[in-house]
Parts: C-alpha cells; sequence; structure tokens
C-alpha cells in the first residue's frame, strides 16, 4: 500500500507555478514536471507564439496550463501581469526564475551593451519578477516557494562567459539575500544549479567535439545532464517537503563540484 503521507510531501495539487522562459528548454521540463505534481503551471516567453505551443503541449498530456508573454526585464510588463491575474483571482504560489541567455566573448572584447543584457536578463529579471511575487504571498500571508536557476558559474568561472559567470553568481547571493527578508513570511526561497545540460542555448557546445569530450572527460558521470533530471530537485524545492530549507543552492551537476 501506498504511504500518502510520503507522497503528500511532493503534492503539488492546488498551487499555482509561474516558470519563466519556459516555451522551451530547462523551462518547458520544470513546468511540465511541477504540472505533473499537480501544479497549475503558467508558460511565460517573450514570443506568444512559442508560449501558446508550449501550452498546446502541456495540454496534450492532459495537465492544466496557461501562457503569458512579457519580458522578465521589463518591470512594467511584469507589474501588469501580476496585475492581470490579480484581476482573475490567480495566486502564484511558487515560482521559478528560469529565463536566461548567454554570450560568449572574452572580456576585454565584451561590449557593455551585451554584459549588460546578460545581467538583466539572468539577475535582474529574478529581482523584478520575485518582487511582485513575494508582494503578494506576505500580503495573502500564506507563505511561498520561489526558486532562482543558477549554474556552475555560480560556485566557479570559465574564460569567455564573464557576465554570466558574474550573473549567476549573483542568482545564488540574491538568493540568500530573498531568505533573510522572507523566510519570517514562510517564503522559501532556494535555487538550482545545473551542470552542463543538453539543451537549445547549448548546442553549439554539444556539437563541438573538443569541448563535448572535455565535459564527459571531466565530468565523473560522464555525460551531460538532460532537463528532465532537474525536476526532482525543483518539485522537491516547490514543496512542503523542503519546508525548512531556505537560502540554499542545490547543484545538479553529476558531480562535477565535487572533484578536482
Amino acid at each position: 500500500m501506498q504511504d500518502t503521507r510520503r507522497t503528500s510531501l511532493f503534492d503539488l495539487s492546488g498551487r499555482t507555478a509561474l516558470v519563466t522562459g519556459s516555451a522551451r528548454g530547462i523551462g518547458f521540463s520544470l513546468a511540465e514536471g511541477l504540472a505533473h505534481a499537480g501544479a497549475r503551471v503558467i508558460v511565460n516567453g517573450t514570443r506568444a507564439d512559442t508560449v501558446e505551443q508550449a501550452v498546446g503541449r502541456l495540454g496534450a498530456q492532459g495537465l492544466e496550463a496557461q501562457g503569458r508573454a512579457f519580458d522578465v526585464t521589463d518591470e512594467a510588463a511584469v507589474a501588469e501581469a501580476f496585475e492581470q491575474w490579480d484581476t482573475k483571482g490567480v495566486q502564484v504560489d511558487i515560482l521559478i526564475n528560469n529565463a536566461g541567455i548567454q554570450f560568449r566573448k572574452p572580456l576585454v572584447e565584451l561590449e557593455l551593451s551585451d554584459w549588460q543584457r546578460v545581467i538583466d536578463t539572468n539577475l535582474t529579471s529574478a529581482f523584478i519578477v520575485a518582487k511582485q511575487a513575494a508582494r503578494r504571498m506576505i500580503g495573502r500571508g500564506t507563505g511561498g516557494k520561489i526558486i532562482n536557476i543558477g549554474s556552475l558559474t555560480s560556485e566557479g568561472a570559465r574564460a569567455t562567459v564573464g557576465a554570466y559567470t558574474a550573473a549567476k553568481g549573483g542568482v545564488k547571493m540574491l538568493t540568500r539575500a530573498m531568505s533573510a527578508e522572507w523566510a519570517a513570511a514562510n517564503i522559501q526561497a532556494n535555487a538550482i544549479g545545473p551542470g552542463y545540460i543538453l539543451t537549445d542555448m547549448n548546442q553549439a557546445l554539444i556539437d563541438n567535439a573538443a569541448f563535448d569530450a572535455w565535459v564527459k572527460s571531466s565530468n565523473p558521470s560522464q555525460r551531460w545532464g538532460k532537463p528532465e533530471e532537474l525536476v526532482g530537485t525543483a518539485v522537491y524545492l516547490a514543496s512542503a517537503a523542503s519546508s525548512y530549507v531556505n537560502g540554499q543552492i542545490i547543484y545538479v551537476d553529476g558531480g562535477w563540484l565535487a572533484v578536482l
């Protein structure tokens, strides 16, 4: 007989989860995973057509999903989205700040505009969206879950990804700042640090034979991770099972950071 006391810890039924940057890639896998755990999910992206397609893919599986296209770096657009949800009685209980971009260039050649674009998308957007979500979580008095997506570069650096490294390092510390300010309101703010994952954003690296060989030889698991391998950690951090876990970053990297 199944122990319902254990499974209920991870049950997200009755909860609404907003996952930014979830029209494809890691974000879509996270939205799909939370929906399978019982959550109603809100898919987000900058293009209405890709958001609609992602919602359709989830709906075809019998999962409850809706979509909202907006730019997570645009504070006015984010505020408007939350105000619209307020009007419709939609309460975001779980937020996953997943939206992100990468731009590879040596720091001495990096334009300020490209630096700012990476910082805004990967770090500042997490602050903008979480601020709106947390205000409402605090106001309702019911708490909530905020999950920020970090990276291996939240812990260490690699050449040519300086802006991304700075942004993801900032995500780790922003997560701790959120915990320091919001834990008393029963909001758990944590982060996930994925290793090298098979995604569209990494396709050029996957196709690079030398880089692919380096990833496989330097990781104890000797392979790339898959987007769906992040789902278990996300469901855990979104659920009652992590009610006393706060301000942490959990690396899902196949053991990468464990070795020299």
